[in-house]
């Protein structure tokens, strides 16, 4: 009987979706390595193996089976998927075409390394980006530039801006797949995309403002709230927006400041200086990768009481994700500052979930962690933290969280307005 590799869902599905794998008609307790690989849209090559023996009756499932070694081991059922390492140094996993699926190819080899033997069997799997039903539509609403994508269905759908941080351009990722969960997600660019600026000198809340109108009138975004989900710096421009915008009941905020950061903000007649920064007391680690998480001041000192952010100026809640061994930023001690803010001003406490041995980068689920790339802006190695793993976990569990959050506080009931600023 040859071998057979089993796939469940066969063919496709969301990469954010666990995939079951297994191996039948393999010789009792057969020795097997299993190989996954898979290349970006600029031909990248990502990479993983792990090490296995089959049961008495010669089948292998991942669900069951722990790995004896390779890039993983331990029972880890997508463990082939988050531990793809790239072949050239600091190359990021990123998905830049939501529209292309990534085609990840399966083998089963006979016996262990560090020389596998023969071919037993291989197979092709489609990881989608872009869930079944759900539509993507191009936006360019006066200043705005972003791509819209809205759930399968008839709606309206609960709405949700998703900002990314200091790499600039537009990813669209986690916001097609998060439509994929009945969501209608707004991507939005603000900065490195078309006739956006280049660079992050001039910031104006304005912008953000004509995104989130964009959205609260859209016919097929159910009003008459919206939320924010934000990454880095993202993540503060989402507290500012959260604070100084109407229409906005629900903030989700992954791994970011409680103060304006990089550059100043501007919002009418008013200006939030950045955080004090000082490029002088950036780190570089024994591999030779920078890290940035010493060069940020304190918030709560008296000279960058200007740049902390007003959030309890916020209609609605905060949910902050914290990676504790993030390598930017002090994510968790401005998370516990946020905490205090608010309540100090007599607001709801923030929910804040901390994952140890989890990085900067907290993407969706059996998204490869990326402990270390090049900057796109800055064009250096940076420093992102986390052990895989423990962050693969963490970004599972991250997800779910998120739209719990959302479902939850974005009901369509209505929001109570505030006077601002």
């Amino acid at each position: 009987m040859s071998a057979t590799l089993i796939l469940e869902p066969p063919g496709r599905c969301c990469w954010n979706e666990p995939v079951r794998i297994a191996v039948r008609g393999l010789a009792p307790k057969q020795r097997v390595t299993l190989r996954a690989s898979l290349r970006d849209e600029k031909g990248a090559l990502f990479r993983a193996h792990a090490r296995y023996c089959a049961n008495a009756r010669g089948e292998l499932d991942l669900e069951r089976a722990p790995a004896l070694g390779g890039s993983f081991a331990g029972l880890e059922p997508m463990g082939l998927l988050w531990a793809l390492e790239p072949e050239k140094p600091f190359w990021r996993f990123l998905k830049r075409d939501v529209e292309i699926p990534f085609v990840v190819e399966l083998e089963v080899l006979d016996g262990h390394d560090p020389e596998p033997g023969r071919l037993l069997c291989q197979a092709r799997h489609e990881r989608l980006f872009l869930p079944p039903g759900v539509r993507r539509e191009s936006v360019r609403a006066g200043r705005v530039r972003a791509t819209l994508f809205l759930p399968p269905g008839k709606g309206p759908f609960p709405g949700v801006i998703d900002l990314f941080g200091s790499g600039g351009g537009l990813c669209e990722y986690r916001a097609s797949l998060l439509a994929g969960h009945g969501f209608a997600v707004l991507a939005l660019a603000y900065f490195r995309f078309e006739d956006l600026p280049e660079d992050l000198n001039d910031v104006r809340l304005e912008y953000f403002e004509e995104a989130a109108d964009f959205m609260l009138q859209h016919p097929e975004v159910k009003g008459p709230s919206i939320g924010l989900l934000g990454f880095s710096k993202g993540g503060d421009l989402c507290l500012s927006m959260a604070s100084f915008l109407k229409g906005i009941t629900a903030t989700v905020l992954i791994n970011a400041c409680v103060a304006n950061t990089v550059t100043p903000l501007h919002y009418k007649d008013m200006i939030i200086p950045k955080l004090v920064d000082d490029l002088g007391k950036v780190k570089i680690t024994k591999s030779g990768f920078l890290t940035f998480m010493d060069t940020w001041s304190n918030p709560l000192e008296e000279r960058n009481h200007q740049s902390l952010i007003p959030l309890e100026k916020a209609q609605g809640p905060f949910l902050f994700i914290v990676g504790m061994d993030d390598q930017n930023w002090k994510s968790e001690f401005y998370a516990q500052i946020a905490s205090e803010r608010l309540q100090a001003h007599g607001k709801e406490r923030p929910q804040i979930i901390c994952y140890p041995e989890t990085g900067h980068c907290i993407d969706p689920p059996y998204f490869p962690p990326s402990r270390a790339s090049v900057h796109a802006v800055l064009g250096e190695a940076i420093f992102y933290g986390g052990e895989p793993k423990a962050h693969s976990k963490a970004q599972v569990d991250a997800w779910q969280q998120i739209q719990t959050f959302f479902r939850k506080h974005l009901n369509g009931k209505k929001c109570v307005k505030h006077s601002k600023i």
